[in-house]
C-alpha cells in the first residue's frame, strides 16, 4: 500500500521538473562549477563523501534499534528548521521512478535548492521518466537543503530518516551521494516488506552458447562493483550498476536509469565504456581534478580519491531489466590484501555467511573513517535501514527459493600489500576472465582445505605465474611464509564466528558455515 503523499514545505520559488538542459544552464552558474573540456559540468563540492555519522533513522523507540536512530519528536524538530529555511530559498522538484517495471517501480520526488542544481540534473540522470506526470503521487521524497547548518551533530550535518513516512531530510552536505542513497535507502525497506530482499549490486547479462547468463554484482563502493559490471564479456551489456531487488524466484528488478561512477584511476584502456560515458557533454562530474584548461585528470587525488561521474544508460549500449527473468550467479566482492582467492565458490549457508559477512578494505567512497580499513558490512549495503540479521536470513531463505550460484571474488591482491614482495595484483583481466569462466562453466574447482569452499584450479584466460592469485595457499607455501598463512586462517574463523554472533536471529546454519 502506497504510502500518503507528504506535502512539500512552502518556498520563495518552485521549478517543477525542469528539463535536464534547463538544470544544467542553472548548474553552470554555480560558483563552484566549471565546464571542462568535453562540455560537461564538473562540480566541487565540501562534502566528499556520505556522511554515515550524521544519519539517523526517525523512530518510536530509537534506543531499541540496531541502526543509528533518534526520537520521532527530534525528526519533527529538524523538519520544522527545514521547512522555515526553505520559506525563504528558491527551490527545485524533480520526479521520477526508482525502477522501470510498471509492475514494480516506486514513485520518487527531490525537492532541493536551487542554488545546487547540480544534484538535480544528476538525480534526474538516475530516475526513471514519469509517464504521466498528472497522476504521480511521490511514494518517497528526499527533501535536500545542501547549506542549511544543523547545531549539535556531527560537521552541523544531519540525515533524517522517516521510513513510516518515506521522507528524508538532508541538511548540509552538497554531495550528491545524500540524494541518491537517500531514495534508495527507503526502497531498501519496501523491497523487504514485499518478500525480496535489495542489493547493493550491478546487474549484466552475459551471452554463452547455453543462453544469456545473468549476474549480480555485491560489493561496497569502491570494490570494483561498478568496474566488474561493465566490463565486457561475449559482448555482455550492463543493466545496472548499484542497486537491484531479487525477489522469490530470483526474479530481478533495476532501480536506476543511470550510473553514479567511482572515477578514481579511470581509464579508457581499462573501462572504455565507463570512460567514454562520463566525459559526454551531457554528464556530470563530482569533484574530479580539472585544470585552468578544462582538462580532467582521473588520477589526480589531491582534492579527493572519491571523485564520482553520473551518466545516462541511454548514452551508452545497455540491456534492458524489465526483460530478466532469474539470475544466475551472484559476485560478492571482497578487495582483499592477504589469503581470500581471486575467486571462491560458496555452497547455500557459505553464501549467506559471505553476504552477512561483507568483507572488504574500505575505500575513500565511505569518508575518512572507513578508507583503508578492513570492514565488514552484512549485505556489502551501507544503506539497510533495519536489523541486519534479517538481510542474511532472507538471503538463505531466496537461495532456497531459487538456486542461484554464488562466489567471492577478491579485487585486490593475494600475498599482501603492493610493496610485499611475492604478492600478486587480482587485475581487471583477471576477474573478467573470472566472470567469464563463471557464464560459461568452464572453471575447475577443487575444495579448500581450511574453508571448506571451491578455490579454482584453472580458469581459461589465467594462465602461468598469473595463477597465483587463484590459491593464496600456494603461493604462501612457495614464499616460505605457511605459518603467516596458517594464522590468518585461524584468526579469519574466529573473528567470522565472533562477528556473525552478533546478530541474535541469524540462523544457526550460517554461522556454522564459517567454522
Amino acid at each position: 500500500m502506497a504510502k500518503q503523499m507528504t506535502p512539500l514545505p512552502d518556498a520563495k520559488s518552485v521549478r517543477v521538473n525542469p528539463s535536464a538542459e534547463e538544470l544544467k544552464e542553472l548548474a553552470a552558474k554555480m560558483p563552484n562549477a566549471r565546464e571542462t573540456r568535453y562540455g560537461n559540468l564538473n562540480v566541487q563540492t565540501e562534502v566528499l563523501a556520505r556522511s554515515k555519522a550524521s544519519t539517523f533513522l526517525v523512530l518510536d523507540d530509537p534506543d531499541g534499534s540496531s541502526q543509528q536512530a533518534f526520537s520521532r519528536e527530534e525528526g519533527e524538530r529538524i523538519a520544522k528548521l527545514q521547512d522555515e529555511y526553505i520559506a525563504g530559498r528558491d527551490m527545485i522538484v524533480v520526479d521520477g521512478y526508482i525502477g522501470d517495471d510498471p509492475e514494480f517501480r516506486t514513485a520518487a520526488r527531490l525537492y532541493i535548492e536551487e542554488s545546487n542544481a547540480n544534484i538535480a540534473g544528476m538525480q534526474k540522470q538516475l530516475y526513471f521518466d514519469v509517464d504521466d506526470p498528472d497522476s504521480f503521487e511521490p511514494e518517497l521524497t528526499v527533501i535536500y537543503t545542501p547549506n542549511l547548518k544543523v547545531e549539535g551533530y556531527p560537521n552541523d550535518r544531519v540525515i533524517s530518516v522517516d521510513l513510516d513516512k518515506g521522507v528524508t531530510r538532508v541538511c548540509n552536505s552538497d554531495y550528491f551521494g545524500e540524494s541518491k542513497k537517500g531514495g534508495l535507502r527507503m526502497w531498501n525497506k519496501l523491497v523487504y516488506d514485499r518478500g525480496g530482499l535489495p542489493l547493493h549490486a550491478g546487474c549484466k547479462v552475459i551471452p554463452t552458447d547455453d543462453g544469456d547468463k545473468v549476474g549480480l554484482i555485491v560489493g561496497l563502493s569502491g570494490t570494483g562493483k561498478t568496474t566488474t559490471t561493465f566490463t565486457k564479456q561475449n559482448g555482455s551489456l550492463p543493466v545496472q550498476d548499484d542497486f537491484v531487488a531479487m525477489m522469490p524466484g530470483g526474479k530481478v528488478y533495476a532501480t536506476e536509469a543511470g550510473c553514479f561512477a567511482k572515477t578514481f584511476a579511470l581509464s579508457e584502456e581499462d573501462e572504455p565504456t565507463i570512460h567514454g560515458a562520463v566525459t559526454r557533454p551531457e554528464a556530470y562530474l563530482e569533484n574530479v581534478s580539472q585544470d585552468d584548461d578544462g582538462n580532467v585528470d582521473f588520477f589526480d587525488t589531491s582534492y579527493t580519491q572519491n571523485g564520482r561521474a553520473t551518466f545516462s544508460f541511454s548514452t551508452i549500449e545497455a540491456a534492458d531489466a524489465r526483460e530478466l527473468q532469474s539470475a544466475h550467479f551472484l559476485l560478492i566482492l571482497n578487495r582483499n590484501e592477504n589469503i581470500i582467492p581471486a575467486v571462491a565458490k560458496l555452497n547455500a549457508e557459505q553464501a549467506a555467511a559471505y553476504f552477512m559477512l561483507g568483507e572488504t578494505q574500505g575505500t575513500s567512497a565511505g569518508g575518512a573513517e572507513e578508507a583503508g580499513k578492513f570492514l565488514r558490512v552484512p549485505g556489502t549495503n551501507p544503506f539497510w535501514p533495519d536489523d541486519h540479521d534479517h538481510q542474511g536470513n532472507r538471503f538463505l531463505e531466496l537461495m532456497g527459493d531459487h538456486h542461484l550460484d554464488v562466489y567471492v571474488m577478491n579485487t585486490g591482491r593475494v600475498g599482501g600489500a603492493d610493496d610485499v614482495e611475492g604478492s600478486e595484483k587480482v587485475r581487471i583481466k583477471h576477474s573478467s576472465a573470472i566472470v567469464k569462466g563463471i557464464a560459461e562453466g568452464t572453471i575447475e574447482w577443487t575444495e579448500d582445505p581450511d574453508f571448506g569452499y571451491q578455490v579454482a584450479v584453472a580458469v581459461p584466460g589465467i594462465e602461468g605465474s598469473d595463477a597465483a592469485v587463484l590459491r593464496p595457499k600456494d603461493l604462501y607455501e612457495s614464499l616460505g611464509r605457511m605459518d603467516e598463512y596458517k594464522k590468518i586462517v585461524d584468526t579469519l574463523k574466529r573473528e567470522r564466528v565472533e562477528y556473525l554472533q552478533k546478530f541474535p536471529a541469524l540462523s544457526d546454519a550460517i554461522v556454522d558455515a564459517v567454522r
